[in-house]
Formats: C-alpha cells, sequence, structure tokens
C-alpha cells in the first residue's frame, strides 16, 4: 500500500497579517511621492478689518428744556357736605350718589321745614312787636313834647326822660333785635335746602330718604371739577431751569401776576395716550424730609371740558407732566446711548476714533446737553465697542436717514403743546 500524503494549508492568520503589512507598505510609498512632489504653500497677509460704526451727525441749537416728572390728580377743591341745621331728610337728589354731577346752586337734599318755618313766623311777629312798641313811644314823646312846650315855652327840659329819648332807644335797640332774630330764623330756613357754590361730582354719600341729621354730621363728599392739581417731585436742581410764580405776597402787599410754566399732562386712558394742559402754580413750600424732593404743583384748568376724543382728567390718575423750562443757547443735545464716564464721547473723524470731553450742562432720560466739547457737523459713535484705543481705525456706515432720523427724535422730545390761554 502507497502511505497517504497530507495537504498542509496556510493558516489564515497569517495571510491577513501579510495583507496588512503590504497595504501599510503601499500606503507609506504613496505618502513619500505625495510629499516629494507637493507645492510649498503660497504666503498671503491676512488683512485686519476696523470695527464698523454708526454715527449721527450733531449740530448746535437753541434747545427747550423739558422738566418731566410724575404725579398723582388731585381736586383743587374737595368738600365735606355737612348740614348747618338738622332735621329729618324729606327729599335727596338723585344725583346725590358717587359718581353724580349736581351743578352750582342745586339742591342736594331738603330737610323738614316746618319747625323753621314757625320759627321764622314767630321771629316776622316778634319784629312786627317790636315795631309796635316803638312806635307807641314816639308817640308819647311827640305828646310830652308838645305838653312841655305849654307848660315851658321856650325852655329845655334838664332830663331827656320828658321826652322819653332813653325809651325811644330802647325800643329800636329791641326791634334791630327782632330784625336780627328775623334775620337768623331766615337763614335756618334756607339751610334746609343745602347746596353747593360750585359745579361738583359727588364722591361719596352717607344719608338716606326719612333720615335724622344733625348739626355738624357729615352726609357726603364732593369735589369741584372746575380744575385739578398735581403735585410733581422734582430735585432741587431742576427748578432752576423753569418758571415758578411767587406764591408770597409782595412787601406793598401786591400779589405777584407772573404766570408759570406751561405744562402737558398725559396719561395712558382706555388704551390711548391722552394729554391735557396745564400751567405751574406754586410749589410746596417744602422739601420732603424722606426723598429730598421738592413738589412744584401742575394746575389743570377745565379737566371736565368736553373737548372730543379727550377723557376728563379725574383725581387719582398717574399721569406724567412735561413742564416747559428756559431754553439752552447754542447747545447740543448727545443721546443718553452715546455717552461714556459720564462727560465723554467717541467722535468719528477721518476714519479714526477720538475721545472728547464734554461739558455737561443738564441731563434727562434722553439726551445730555453740552455747552462745549463739539463743533457743528461733528460725528459722534452711536455703537458699542468692546474696546475703545484713541485714535484706532474705524469704518463708519453711512446711512442718509440717520441725521434726519436723530433731528426728528430731539425735536419731538423738546416740544410741547400748544396750550390755550384764557
Amino acid at each position: 500500500m502507497k502511505p497517504i500524503r497530507e495537504n498542509k494549508k496556510m493558516p489564515s492568520g497569517l495571510i491577513q497579517l501579510l495583507l496588512v503589512v503590504v497595504i501599510v507598505i503601499i500606503g507609506a510609498l504613496i505618502a513619500v511621492v505625495f510629499i516629494k512632489y507637493k507645492k510649498p504653500p503660497q504666503r498671503q497677509e491676512q488683512t485686519v478689518l476696523a470695527p464698523l460704526v454708526k454715527v449721527e451727525r450733531l449740530d448746535r441749537r437753541d434747545i427747550q428744556m423739558i422738566i418731566r416728572g410724575y404725579g398723582t390728580v388731585n381736586p383743587r377743591l374737595q368738600v365735606e357736605i355737612v348740614p348747618q341745621v338738622s332735621g329729618k331728610v324729606v327729599w335727596v337728589n338723585p344725583q346725590f350718589k358717587a359718581g353724580g354731577f349736581i351743578r352750582r346752586g342745586e339742591l342736594i337734599l331738603k330737610i323738614d321745614p316746618r319747625d323753621y318755618e314757625l320759627a321764622f313766623r314767630q321771629a316776622n311777629a316778634a319784629v312786627a312787636e317790636a315795631q309796635v312798641m316803638l312806635d307807641l313811644e314816639k308817640a308819647e314823646a311827640k305828646i310830652a313834647k308838645e305838653e312841655w312846650q305849654q307848660l315851658h315855652p321856650g325852655q329845655e327840659p334838664a332830663s331827656p326822660l320828658v321826652f322819653r329819648e332813653p325809651q325811644i332807644r330802647q325800643r329800636q335797640a329791641r326791634l334791630e333785635s327782632a330784625n336780627a332774630g328775623l334775620a337768623t330764623a331766615n337763614l335756618n330756613l334756607e339751610r334746609t335746602r343745602p347746596s353747593l357754590p360750585v359745579d361738583a361730582v359727588i364722591m361719596n354719600e352717607r344719608i338716606d330718604l326719612g333720615q335724622y341729621v344733625m348739626i355738624g354730621q357729615s352726609v357726603g363728599a364732593a369735589y369741584g371739577i372746575e380744575s385739578m392739581e398735581i403735585e410733581v417731585p422734582l430735585e432741587d436742581k431742576e427748578l432752576a431751569w423753569l418758571a415758578i410764580p411767587d406764591n408770597m405776597v409782595s412787601v406793598n402787599a401786591a400779589e405777584s401776576s407772573k404766570k408759570g410754566a406751561i405744562a402737558r399732562v398725559s396719561a395712558n386712558f382706555a388704551g390711548e395716550e391722552k394729554c391735557w394742559p396745564g400751567y405751574v402754580v406754586r410749589t410746596t413750600g417744602q422739601v420732603d424730609i424722606t426723598s429730598r424732593l421738592i413738589s412744584v404743583v401742575v394746575e389743570v384748568s377745565e379737566p371736565f371740558k368736553d373737548s372730543g376724543s379727550t377723557p376728563p382728567l379725574l383725581p387719582g390718575m398717574f399721569v406724567e407732566v412735561s413742564i416747559e423750562g428756559n431754553i439752552l443757547k447754542n447747545a447740543i443735545a448727545v443721546p443718553r446711548d452715546a455717552m461714556h464716564n459720564r462727560n465723554e464721547v467717541w467722535v468719528a473723524k477721518d476714519d479714526q476714533l477720538y475721545v472728547q470731553p464734554l461739558d455737561i450742562v443738564r441731563a434727562d432720560r434722553d439726551f445730555a446737553y453740552a455747552s462745549s466739547g463739539l463743533d457743528d457737523g461733528d460725528m459722534i459713535i452711536v455703537s458699542s465697542l468692546d474696546m475703545v484705543i484713541e485714535e484706532m481705525k474705524v469704518r463708519i456706515q453711512t446711512e442718509s436717514e440717520t441725521s434726519t432720523t436723530f433731528a426728528e427724535v430731539v425735536e419731538d422730545q423738546t416740544r410741547t403743546p400748544e396750550v390755550r390761554t384764557e
């Protein structure tokens, strides 16, 4: 028998190892070829762009200062309705309720007048009696004079009692007293029909038909609609920019006839911005010990007058008050967003940035007003920058509408509405 031969095969792991080695050698050869024949990179300088900034053109002009503040509307005239006589209420005006309107001289209520009518009749009778007694005394004095002339012709009596002069004066005094009592009775009768001396709106009422009221008992409250007042707290430095009438009497006892600054009162009412004209009439004459502010009083006349779409100015409304102040001559209004370090701005000139200090005269919530430091036509940077270096390069964003928009904003911020004068 022939011996059987065994076919020995190469292990699969060895084959995979050989394939990996071949692939690595081929990759290395390709990399060497690429490195050998690769072109060197060309050098190119990188351009650094200057920051792009927005600018505003500023010009000098005469600027109307506007002093702004906030306050609550209060009626200038507010009264408690208090009867001056006692009695039972027999009639109440249907408008005598919260929100009701009662005109000048219109009856508010009626108090039972019968007791006061009787007192008036008694006083009238007392006057008539005193008049009769005076007439009788004068008649007796006349008779006494005739008898004296018959008995003592051409002589004067030694005592005025002869002609009954003291008695006549006594009767005259009693007649005057009776007339005073009649006037008092008539006044009390008139007081049973109380009314108000001004057109008023009722704030509250505390009376019912048939109720007995006493003298001095408050039955309600009302406020006059002729004018409203708003106390506006301001810093004392703001008072230098507005005209305030002198509320003190001068040395010669003549009151000042000056009018205060014109004001505009505005509030958001029923989802719309509403405005009312007013005037500064006085200050409160004291500094608030908590806030250290002093309040000026702005008066709005005829707040209930029908003026189309403008609603009445009601007590309790929280309003913004813009007061027309003095005019700052030849000044520049700088937007507050463009101010840095309280009194510096960034000026763009010849594509470079310069830090310019300003002489700030006054500042409000929108603008700072400078008297010096800028010239007509200077361009200030209104963009924000992370880092600022003097004379650093900048790129200016030129927009044709930029300066126009800023001018319109300044004009709008310094404009007050025309206020009618009476």
